[in-house]
């Protein structure tokens, strides 16, 4: 295991250690989250009693495999606890862009209906500005798409409809395309929020806001818990 996965594996685990029997947990999506999921499972494995909601089908069938039970947004709509990764993390307000495993639409939906979003990662994921190294995953419906795109693209957006690995367009567990959209560093997120928002075509985006109720990020230094100023 490289420098990179163990300071993913650490915040993994710092984050599965937060979770009590009883608890209603969302399961992210992504390389950080599947490491945490199988940390989460081998408690479960050890007597821990939680239920899990799923952002997406792959998380869902791996939680499945580690024998951790799986419910639906529908049947717990108020959950305990959720820990999920993320592409890039403002320090400071915390603010994220997220989506780049292409579960953007079911994991805004999962930490808009929790009492605490975690995210975990490693340190490269800090940055001053978001924008800074990613673009901002945009989940369009497939419907006049180049419609849309064009739209993103008077907003200012370099756009371009991700592939998937047959190099058709990939799409989505809500049968979406994702456009990702480079901005550049973004001086004021909340801003373009809601102009992406206001994109008819656009069913969500990878900016979360405000949503996050602490970070645990590992590095060489260890692992350090970040709140939101």
């Amino acid at each position: 295991m490289d420098a990179i996965q163990q300071f993913k594996q650490a915040a993994g685990d710092a984050a599965v250690a937060l979770v009590e029997s009883g608890m209603v947990v969302g399961l992210g999506t992504g390389s950080t989250a599947t490491l945490a999921i199988d940390a989460l499972g081998k408690r479960v494995q050890e007597g821990l009693r939680i239920v899990g909601v799923a952002t997406s089908e792959h998380t869902a069938a791996q939680a499945r495999g580690l024998g951790i039970p799986v419910s639906s947004l529908g049947e717990n709509p108020d959950l305990d606890l959720t820990i999920d990764g993320a592409d890039e993390i403002q320090l400071g307000t915390l603010d994220l862009i997220k989506g780049r495993g292409g579960a953007l639409l079911r994991e805004k939906m999962v930490a808009s209906a929790t009492r605490r979003l975690i995210i975990i990662a490693d340190e490269s994921k800090l940055v001053n500005r978001l924008g800074a190294h990613f673009a901002v995953p945009v989940e369009v419906v497939q419907f006049g798409w180049q419609a849309t795109e064009r739209k993103l693209l008077k907003l200012g957006a370099k756009t371009k409809l991700r592939q998937g690995a047959d190099e058709k367009p990939y799409v989505t567990d809500g049968g979406n395309y994702i456009v990702d959209c480079s901005f550049g560093p973004i001086e004021t997120p909340a801003a373009l929020d809601q102009e992406l928002n206001s994109v008819v075509g656009v069913v969500e985006h990878g900016l979360f806001l405000k949503m996050a109720s602490q970070a645990i990020v590992a590095g060489q230094n260890g692992v350090t818990v970040l709140l939101p100023k």
